[in-house]
């Protein structure tokens, strides 16, 4: 029976899985997490709708394509060989940690953190922190810099299909050039590819056409609140729901919580524990850290299986 303060609800008994960026580490935390609910008989894959923002939208990806978890998690824990292949190590356009959190990566010239803490420092309020960060990336992009067709490829390499999946997949971006947030989906026209792409890109935006995109991170940490309207919301955030953006923003995931549970939503949270290691307030990106993430991640979902599946069902 549905509950009173779920009438409003355009799909009250629609089930939504969102997927937060951060990087490699978070990527393998997801993935082990989504396995190792599915071997405890919790099959979240087939959500009527899943929102992946940067390293959660390659797995929104992948998780959709018809591959099986076990097989997904299996690749994320192997260990990396000593000198594994530029793919894997390959890192984003401008290679920040998460836009929305204090991990960030030292690259040429100033660290992430360096650059945007000062343009978050310089904004108003969320729209104008995107215009100036895309000002500030497309700058950066009239640099000598990585060839986007060469992190394309990357992306490529990690989507088991290349094709939109049947079901509701929405990948954020942020146009670059405006400021504004974009939701790919498989009714935009753009490649999946270039979707993944675009929202795992940050410092320098990916082209599309005469577009350019950044991180889907800088419209909200998670974006779960796109799941608006779903009856239960299931939220992965690899950061734990944290946010440097100034707390009157209403960026950080707490928000956006309250935001959906007032609209009539159930949402649930899915934090990563110890057993994924010291990776998120280290390099995230490294793909070092991706064995002990989705073994933990893995271990986090079996023993969440039973209460979230009392949720999911």
């Amino acid at each position: 029976m549905t509950a009173p303060a779920r009438r409003g609800l355009l799909h009250p008994e629609g089930r939504a899985l969102v997927l937060a960026g951060a990087g490699a580490a978070g990527n393998a935390w997801e993935l082990g997490l989504v396995a190792g609910l599915a071997e405890g008989g919790v099959d979240v894959t087939r959500a009527e709708l899943v929102i992946g923002t940067s390293a959660g939208s390659t797995v929104a990806a992948q998780i959709t394509s018809g591959t099986s978890p076990d097989d997904l998690y299996a690749a994320a824990a192997a260990e990396l060989p000593p000198h594994a292949g530029a793919a894997r190590r390959e890192r984003p356009p401008g290679s920040p940690g998460a836009p929305g959190t204090r991990r960030g990566l030292t690259v040429s010239g100033p660290s992430y953190l360096e650059w945007s803490d000062a343009i978050i420092a310089s904004a108003s309020d969320p729209a104008d922190l995107r215009r100036r960060l895309g000002a500030a990336a497309l700058e950066l992009a009239s640099t000598a810099g990585p060839d986007p067709s060469r992190w394309r490829d990357v992306v490529a390499s990690r989507l088991p299909s290349h094709e939109w999946p049947s079901q509701d997949v929405r990948i954020v971006a942020v146009d670059a050039r405006t400021g504004e947030p974009v939701v790919f989906d498989r009714s935009s026209g753009v490649d999946l590819v270039d979707a993944v792409a675009a929202s795992t890109s940050a410092m320098k935006p990916y082209p599309i056409g005469e577009k350019r995109y950044l991180n889907g991170g800088y419209r909200r940490s998670e974006n779960a609140d796109l799941a608006n309207g779903f009856g239960r919301v299931l939220v992965m955030s690899p950061f734990s729901g944290r946010s440097r953006m100034p707390s009157g923003w209403g960026m950080d995931l707490a928000t956006q919580v309250a935001e959906l549970r007032a609209a009539g939503s159930t949402v649930e949270t899915v934090f990563p524990d110890d057993r994924s290691g010291d990776v998120f307030d280290a390099n995230a990106l490294d793909p070092a850290t991706r064995p002990q993430a989705a073994r933990g991640g893995h271990a986090q979902g079996l023993e969440l299986a039973e209460h979230v599946g009392h949720f999911w069902a």
